[in-house]
């Protein structure tokens, strides 16, 4: 079993990156390592081993490499959450707040039916901004969020208790002081 310390020493950090002040999570290295990768997905569902998940919500877009991995492991359909104009068909959105302005995401209206056991995966946590959002176009769709997964959270910046105080288990795997 890969522990936490494994799974950490598989991401790379890089300082100032997109701008000074910020330590950038990179989970690139951690897929290219098949052992950390394997371990990262099978955490990740580990609590919902055996439970009945109809679909995995994945956001753009490393939120799509995990999330195929994921709805493979479990037998499940996959959703992609992606940024606004990049789906072809008929599309629902939902609008959220960024650190500077406002942004939309999108699903496709039929790759949900109401009632469908969702989980949602992402590689980072960080204000929950994103991830908040994404609860809300799912539950917009009538799906039954179970949990969200990450592989990062950054506690500091609060984004899984506000993904819990909104009644979503949140389930992370390693956590990185600061931003």
């Amino acid at each position: 079993m890969t522990s936490e310390n494994d799974l950490k020493a598989a991401i790379r950090s890089i300082p100032d990156y997109p701008k000074a002040g910020i330590m950038f999570r990179d989970i690139t290295t951690l897929l290219g390592d098949a052992r950390a990768f394997r371990q990262a997905v099978d955490q990740l569902v580990q609590p919902w081993a055996g439970s009945k998940i109809d679909k995995v919500a994945g956001i753009e877009a490393r939120g799509f490499i995990l999330g195929g991995a994921v709805a493979h492991q479990v037998s499940a359909g996959f959703i992609p959450i992606r940024k606004k104009g990049k789906l072809p068909f008929k599309r629902v959105s939902v609008g959220y707040s960024l650190e500077y302005g406002d942004d939309e995401m999108e699903m496709h209206e039929d790759a949900l039916a109401r009632g469908e056991r969702v989980i949602l995966v992402d590689d980072l946590v960080a204000t929950g901004g994103t991830a908040e959002a994404a609860v809300k176009l799912l539950r917009q769709m009538g799906g039954d969020v179970l949990a969200a997964c990450f592989v990062i959270d950054l506690p500091d910046l609060g984004g899984a208790d506000k993904l819990r105080k909104l009644g979503v288990p949140v389930r992370t795997l390693v956590s990185f002081p600061g931003h």
